[in-house]
């Protein structure tokens, strides 16, 4: 399709005659901001950080709104903001690190901190509960994991508190026997 233009009129409209996608900082901030927010987000990994960063970014924007001619790359012209403002902030980080005699860290309690360890011995916790009768189940799920006191877990399971004592003693006692536990723990 094509349109006819008459320039002479054009250039005497001026700028106001134009169809500008953002013709205002604020309407494209208000417009673009989640999209950029995210942009922001996958370049620090925080939150907080990715606000100022963009905050940053769209400072200097707004400082060169004018001298941008083409709005629609306006996008374009942001993320590369976002991007060298945050390599500049690398580069100028301050790193607190220095040499020592000694390490600063403990040393590791063996079997204590492995994270593949505890998942293992959550999963073996759980597949000798699911093992547990529903009732014994039901009342070491409300006092353990819960949080419940016995009174609490009584009132849940609408027995009395002696049932709930007696039944958490015998599951206490059938996880204490269980053999995979028992692998998982030495």
């Amino acid at each position: 399709m094509t349109t006819l233009v008459c320039t002479s009129a054009s250039k005497a409209a001026g700028p106001a005659a134009q169809t500008l996608p953002y013709p205002s900082f604020s309407s494209y901030v208000r417009a673009r901001q989640p999209v950029l927010l995210r942009t922001a987000r996958s370049l620090t990994g925080n939150p907080s950080d990715a606000e100022d960063l963009l905050q940053t970014a769209l400072t200097k924007t707004y400082v060169a709104w004018e001298r941008i001619e083409d709005h629609r790359a306006l996008d374009g012209y942001v993320r590369r903001a976002l991007l060298n403002t945050r390599t500049s902030q690398w580069r100028k980080r301050k790193v607190d690190e220095f040499a020592c005699d000694e390490l600063p860290e403990p040393d590791p309690v063996p079997g204590g901190d492995d994270p593949a360890e505890q998942q293992a011995l959550r999963d073996a916790m759980w597949r000798a509960i699911m093992r547990l009768p529903a009732r014994q189940r039901a009342m070491v799920v409300l006092r353990y994991y819960e949080d419940l006191s016995e009174v609490q877990t009584a009132e849940v399971l609408g027995v009395s508190v002696g049932t709930v004592k007696s039944a958490v003693s015998r599951a206490l006692g059938k996880l204490r026997e269980d053999a995979e536990l028992g692998l998982v723990r030495s």
